[in-house]
């Protein structure tokens, strides 16, 4: 199955934090999905916030596009459906390392998901520094993300997704957050 999608959202937020400096920003991504479990997609976004550590130092940092790589496997184990994969954050032509204070904002992440009803449990963890952050010299590399949510079928393709994650910043517990949302979709 080859699927496509496009659209403009009102603003682009990823764990809770704004991408898009509380502005519209463009999106659209292509998925290949075999009937083995196997899948490999592309996904972009305008963004801002490389720009903005850019300009927080006077340095021109910039990066307006975020192009997310991944490929995984889907396959079930007993009632629950598991997923585990590979995602490649490239932020096209950043300069981010520009900014002393972060390294190339680029990152590599494995994770595993499984559902279970109207419930997903996802873990995701960074092979490399999460979004160029690091602490000295010390490495923001082995950064998890905890994310459960539900997606509950309201008829007429609306749905109602609460979410709760929580990011921790490995050798960096100043970044560690919880975000929280509860979304109303229209397809």
């Amino acid at each position: 199955t080859l699927a496509f999608n496009a659209g403009v959202v009102s603003e682009y937020r990823y764990r809770g934090i704004s991408q898009s400096r509380f502005q519209p920003a463009v999106q659209g991504g292509a998925d290949y999905a075999d009937k083995s479990g196997v899948y490999v997609g592309a996904w972009a976004s305008t963004i801002k916030w490389i720009k903005d550590n850019g300009v927080a130092s006077n340095n021109g940092a910039k990066g307006p596009v975020e192009l997310d790589l991944y490929g995984g496997y889907k396959f079930p184990i007993g009632d629950v459906a598991m997923d585990v994969g590979f995602l490649r954050y490239e932020y096209v032509g950043n300069t981010l390392s520009k900014n002393t204070s972060y390294h190339n904002a680029n990152t590599n992440e494995i994770y595993a998901a499984g559902t279970l009803g109207v419930f997903t449990l996802k873990y995701s963890y960074a092979l490399t520094d999460l979004f160029g952050q690091f602490n000295g010299t010390k490495s923001t590399k082995g950064s998890t993300y905890l994310d459960l949510s539900a997606t509950f079928d309201l008829g007429n393709g609306l749905s109602l997704v609460p979410h709760a994650g929580k990011q921790t910043v490995a050798n960096m517990s100043i970044a560690t957050y919880s975000d929280y949302a509860l979304a109303l979709n229209k397809d």
